[in-house]
């Protein structure tokens, strides 16, 4: 297997927390180095009223992350994209800046992984998926918690039959306020419930129901202070009339569960889409009056996703699923936002 030499834009806390540590796993893998914005790629503009203090703190940033995983900074992000040195990038910035960044890295014929959500909009999904297509070029959405065996276990457990014939689906996605300062609450970035937890929701429901998911029922509240949606809910159906409501927010209490209701039992468990390194999984199946609870083995979901990414980057037919799965997240999305505007 031909190493791939890789690069990160933005120093960002996921980047530094998890990607790196994920990365080193994978010997197929060469880190080059971290690019930090300069003045116009970060503000649109150069100018000398610019507050050149938060380049210097991505500067900062970019050193200690240096100092850190090795690699050299770049200074600029198209400084990391136009090198020859990199063969693949990893983008963790806004979901705003998603389509902008990726777009050029594939312009300059770099393979691209980028976090959840992939883009803002369909539109934006389907340009970059043509142009990574023509170009033969990978592409990624970082929705690590598919890779879990728990979500092995489960899909097992509905074949298998474990609660009878599968009824209905229930996911439910929420976490406290994190601080207006944070991305998700700003609109000009990207923020909202519906692009943020929402998106782990639907693409639960979707690995759960299959391709022919199609979103029937779609709500997106808003609260005072905020230009974003916080919290909402929504129905997605599939061709054989199974059902998933979906409950998500980012101004709730915690929550992270999944519940089967089959006609002979209910299988629940938590934790489902944000199970940490380490972290084993409970797994409980509720038949009549008796209980059964499984302890699952811990797993390192970023490290199989960069896996999965590599993948993509050898091989053509990988590269079309992956195309494939982008498209049905950005489509569902879509039917979502679709569905608040009737």
């Amino acid at each position: 297997m031909t190493t791939i030499r890789i690069g990160v834009i933005c120093p960002s806390e996921i980047a530094f927390r998890r990607f790196m540590p994920a990365l080193k796993k994978h010997e197929g893998f060469e880190f080059v180095g971290i690019a930090y914005a300069n003045d116009e790629e970060w503000f649109g503009k150069k100018s000398e009223c610019n507050d050149h203090t938060v380049i210097e703190n991505e500067h900062k940033k970019a050193s200690i992350f240096a100092d850190t995983y090795g690699g050299r900074v770049f200074d600029s992000y198209m400084k990391l994209l136009s090198s020859d040195e990199i063969d693949a990038v990893y983008i963790p910035l806004p979901p705003a800046l998603h389509h902008k960044w990726a777009k050029k890295a594939l312009e300059y014929g770099k393979h691209v992984l980028l976090e959840k959500p992939f883009t803002t909009s369909l539109k934006q999904t389907d340009e970059l998926i043509a142009l990574a297509r023509k170009k033969k070029l990978a592409l990624h959405e970082n929705y690590m918690f598919q890779y879990h065996s728990q979500l092995d276990y489960i899909k097992q457990a509905i074949t298998d039959k474990k609660i009878g014939e599968l009824r209905s689906v229930s996911i439910q996605f929420g976490f406290p306020f994190r601080g207006a300062n944070d991305f998700r609450y700003n609109k000009s970035l990207g923020g909202g419930a519906l692009l943020d937890c929402s998106g782990y929701t639907i693409k639960l429901a979707s690995l759960l129901l299959g391709d022919s998911a199609r979103v029937v029922t779609s709500q997106l509240n808003y609260t005072d202070g905020f230009d974003v949606d916080i919290y909402g809910s929504g129905t997605i159906v599939n061709s054989d009339g199974l059902t998933a409501q979906l409950s998500f927010g980012m101004d709730n209490s915690y929550k992270c569960d999944l519940e089967l209701w089959g006609s002979t039992g209910t299988l629940y468990t938590n934790r489902i889409l944000t199970a940490p390194e380490g972290f084993e999984p409970l797994m409980t199946i509720k038949k009549g009056n008796g209980e059964i609870t499984k302890k699952l083995s811990a797993d390192d979901t970023f490290a199989k996703s960069i896996v999965a990414f590599s993948a993509c980057v050898e091989n053509s037919k990988c590269r079309e699923e992956n195309y494939k799965a982008i498209k049905r997240q950005a489509v569902l999305v879509d039917e979502f936002v679709r569905g608040t505007e009737k």
